[in-house]
C-alpha cells in the first residue's frame, strides 16, 4: 500500500528498505527487553539512507522543541494541543531526540503530516536544515553536561545563526531567557513567550556584547548595547495563562509546578501557529498526567511512589520545589553515565538546605558525591542501595522520588512502567 502524503514525495527504494530494516531492529530489541527501539531502528536506518531524516520530514508541518529543560513535557503538551485537529501526529514521546530518535519517529508514522519532536539542543541546527520546521521552540538554556555538549553561549550562537538561515520559519521563545531570547532575535518571525526564568546563574551576562545585564523581576536589559527582554504576545501570570489578546484563564494543568505552566503557555503559542484556540488546546493538555513516567505514582511494599526527574542545576531547583513537603521522605539518586553526563560538579549548584529536617535517603551509583555534596550543606542522609532498601528505610506510606536521566530510569524499570 502508498502511504505517501498528499504533497509529500514518494520515498525512494532506498530509503523505504532503511525505514523497513530499522523498524524490524527496533522491533526486536522492543522483544529483547533494550527500550524501546528508536535509537537502534534509527541509526540502522540512518546508515542504510543517511539523507533518511530529509526525506521522512519531506511535506510534513514539523515543530522542533529544544532547550536544556523542559523538552520532554513540552513536546507531550503540543501534541495533546494540536490532537484537536484531528490528525496524526509523529513525536518522538520517550525522547529519543538526536538524528536517530527523530528518524524512527517519523517511520513510525508515515501517514501523519504533522510532526512535533523533542530535539537535543545541540543537533538543532542540522535538524533544522534536514526537517524545513514550521516552527522551532526555543525553552531555556543553562549548564548541563558540560563533557558532551557544547558551552552554552556556543549553543546559542549556533541555534542564532541557523534561525538567520530558515527565513520560513516561525520562532516560539522564552523572552524571559536572555540566551534564547538572543538567538531567537535572528529569525524573521517570532511569538515572544513570557515564560519565566528561575534559574539565573547562566545569563548575567549580555550574550550580545557580554556586558552585565541589568535584571529586576522578569525584565532584562544591558545599558552597554541596548539589548533587552523583547515585547511579548503570551504571558504567564500566577498560573494563568494570558493570551495576546490580553484574554486570561487559568491554566489547570494535572502536571505540577511552576516550571510546568511555563512549558504550557508555550505550547499554547504554537497551537495557536496551527490555528488551534487555547480553549480547545487546554482541554486536551488538561488531561496529561504524565510524561515518559515523570510524576508517576505507583505502589511499592505497601509505600506511594511519586517519580521524579532532574538531570542538572536548574531541573533540580524546579523539581525540589514541587516536592510534597516534610515529613514525607526523599530518595535522591544520582548516575553519571554517558547520557547523564560523567562529570558530577554540578551538584555543587544545587542549594540542598531545603532538605534539613526531613527524612532523606540517598542512592544511585555515584550517592557518595551526593552525599559529599548534602554533608556540605549540612543535610542528615542515609545511604541506600536500592529503591527497596529507600522504602524499607522510610517507614513511610508515601514517598518522593527525585533522580537524574539513567537512576530515574533504573528506578521506572524496577517500579514498573505506567506508559
Amino acid at each position: 500500500m502508498d502511504t505517501t502524503l498528499p504533497g509529500r514525495p514518494r520515498l525512494p527504494m532506498r530509503a523505504r528498505l532503511a525505514t523497513t530494516v530499522g523498524g524490524a531492529a527496533a522491533t526486536v530489541s522492543r522483544l529483547a527487553g533494550k527500550g524501546d527501539g528508536s535509537v537502534i531502528g534509527g541509526v540502522i536506518s540512518l546508515r542504510l539512507e543517511p539523507d533518511l531524516l530529509s526525506l521522512l520530514a519531506a511535506g510534513r508541518q514539523v515543530v522542533l522543541v529544544t532547550g536544556t529543560n523542559g523538552k520532554t513535557t513540552t513536546t507531550r503538551l503540543i501534541t495533546a494541543a494540536l490532537s484537536v485537529l484531528g490528525q496524526p501526529i509523529a513525536s518522538n514521546v520517550y525522547g529519543a531526540n538526536m538524528e536517530a530518535g527523530l528518524t524512527s519517529a517519523l517511520s513510525r508514522a508515515p501517514d501523519a503530516p504533522l510532526a512535533v519532536l523533542e530535539t537535543d539542543e545541540k543537533y538543532i541546527p542540522p535538524v533544522i536544515k534536514a526537517t524545513q520546521p514550521k516552527v522551532v521552540v526555543l525553552l531555556n538554556l543553562s549548564r548541563d553536561q558540560m563533557d558532551r555538549a557544547a558551552e552554552i553561549w556556543m549553543l546559542a550562537r549556533r541555534w542564532r545563526e541557523a534561525l538567520a538561515a530558515a527565513p520560513d520559519c516561525r520562532v516560539v521563545a522564552n523572552a524571559d531567557d536572555p540566551l534564547v531570547a538572543w538567538a531567537a532575535s535572528a529569525a524573521s518571525t517570532v511569538t515572544w513567550v513570557a515564560a519565566g526564568q528561575r534559574w539565573r546563574e547562566d545569563s548575567w551576562c549580555c550574550p550580545n556584547c557580554g556586558a552585565h545585564l541589568l535584571r529586576e523581576g522578569d525584565e532584562w536589559t544591558c545599558r552597554e548595547c541596548g539589548n533587552r527582554r523583547p515585547p511579548v504576545s503570551w504571558v504567564l501570570s500566577d498560573g494563568n495563562v494570558v493570551d495576546p489578546a490580553g484574554q486570561s484563564q487559568p491554566l489547570g494543568l494535572a502536571l505540577p509546578g511552576r516550571a510546568n505552566a511555563s512549558n504550557a503557555v508555550i505550547a499554547l503559542a504554537v497551537a495557536e501557529a496551527f490555528g488551534v484556540g487555547v480553549d480547545s488546546a487546554l482541554a486536551k493538555m488538561r488531561g496529561v498526567t504524565s510524561v515518559a513516567g515523570r510524576y508517576t505514582q505507583v505502589q511499592r511494599r505497601g509505600t506511594e511512589i511519586r517519580l521524579l526527574l532532574a538531570k542538572n542545576p536548574a531541573g533540580w531547583l524546579e523539581a525540589l520545589d514541587v516536592m510534597v513537603p516534610a515529613p514525607v521522605p526523599v530518595l535522591l539518586a544520582v548516575n553519571a553515565q554517558t547520557p547523564d553526563g560523567r562529570d558530577t560538579s554540578w551538584l555543587w549548584d544545587v542549594d540542598y538546605r531545603r532538605l534539613r529536617g526531613r527524612p532523606v535517603l540517598v542512592g544511585g551509583e555515584r550517592r557518595l558525591d551526593l552525599a559529599v555534596r548534602l554533608e556540605a550543606d549540612d543535610v542528615a542522609f542515609r545511604l541506600v542501595d536500592s529503591i527497596d532498601d529507600a522504602v524499607d528505610a522510610a517507614h513511610s506510606p508515601r514517598l518522593e522520588v527525585l533522580a537524574n536521566y539513567t537512576a530515574f530510569q533504573q528506578y521506572r524499570a524496577v517500579v514498573g512502567r505506567t506508559e
